[in-house]
Order: structure tokens, then sequence, then C-alpha cells
């Protein structure tokens, strides 16, 4: 299973991708606005990988690799779809980092689009919801092109601020590209 958009191949995340995993999520530049902080070393990511894989496993949908499509062995970054709980309420949440020098090409938009589409078309998702920053402006800009709209706040990092919230429905989607409800 592999999505296209203009740029892009995304894919499911496979074991071979750990070190490319280390390098991006270890990077004290990615995690910029991640209070939890980079990985530390190639077994914490192996085990953010292991637990990615068995989120596909598990629900069919998960984290992918992004790869450009004019250079089909790099790894741009990772992303996609996980189960998780704000404020107790179950979610879809969409995520995504990449590299540092991926930044700025409007790749982030193009990958959030790709996979709401997918998240609405192909998993049958009814909401999409992103947990960002309050200070992560480009994130959100990313959000609010793809149609999410703020929605609230949510702690999910302990010891952290809260992050907003955002959240897109299927008929807000529908709405925004002409589609029948």
């Amino acid at each position: 299973m592999q999505l296209i958009s203009e740029r892009l191949v995304m894919r499911p995340v496979v074991a071979q991708d750990r070190e490319m995993l280390m390098r991006i999520y270890g990077d004290p530049a990615t995690n910029t606005f991640n209070p939890a902080g980079p990985l530390e070393n190639l077994d914490e990511a192996q085990q953010l990988l292991d637990r990615w894989i068995a989120h596909w496993q598990q629900h069919g949908f998960g984290n992918m690799a992004l790869i450009p499509r004019d250079a089909p062995c790099e790894i741009l970054g990772f992303g996609g779809f996980s189960l998780r709980e704000f404020g107790g309420k179950p979610v879809n949440n969409l995520g995504y980092r990449l590299a540092t020098h991926a930044w700025g090409q409007g790749l982030a938009t193009e990958f959030t689009r790709t996979m709401v589409r997918y998240g609405f078309e192909e998993c049958g998702l009814q909401v999409i919801d992103a947990a960002v920053r309050p200070n992560h402006l480009a994130s959100q800009r990313v959000l609010e092109k793809a149609g999410f709209t703020v929605n609230g706040h949510v702690y999910d990092v302990p010891d952290a601020p809260a992050s907003l919230t955002f959240e897109l429905t299927l008929a807000q989607w529908r709405d925004a590209q002409g589609t029948p409800q």
C-alpha cells in the first residue's frame, strides 16, 4: 500500500526505517516544538517504530515514511494517523515530522491534504484531529490550509503547557471539496 501525491510517495513504516527515524526524530531542530524532546538513541527509535508497526497491524492505518518521488531511496520525514485520547476522548490524530532540509517547501501541506483524503475516503474516518503547540505557527497554518479549525486544547505532554487541538470532520471536508453529503 502506498499513497502518491505530486512530489511524495507515502508508504507504511518498516523495520528498515530505524536509522532514518533516529536521524529525524533525534534531531533537536525537528523537536523545537516537542516538549518531550528528541529521541536519544537507536533503542528509543526502535521502540517507537515497533509501536507504529503494531498500530498498523492492529488498526490497518498508521504512520508512513514520506519519500520524494524523484529520490526513492531518501526519506524526508514520517507522519500519519494514530489513535490517541484528547481529554479522555478517543481521536484519530494526524501528525508528522520532516527533516529540516524538507522544511519550507509545502511538503507538510501536501502530505496533510493527501492524508486527509486517505483518512476520509479509504479509512472511513468521520473526524480527523491534530494537536499542535500554541507557538508552532507553521504547523497551525498547514492544518488551516487543509481545512482544520481549532476546537480546544489538550494536556498531551506531562509537565508542559496545553497543545491546541484542531479538527476536521468528513462533512466539513466534503463541503470544502464541493462533494455531496
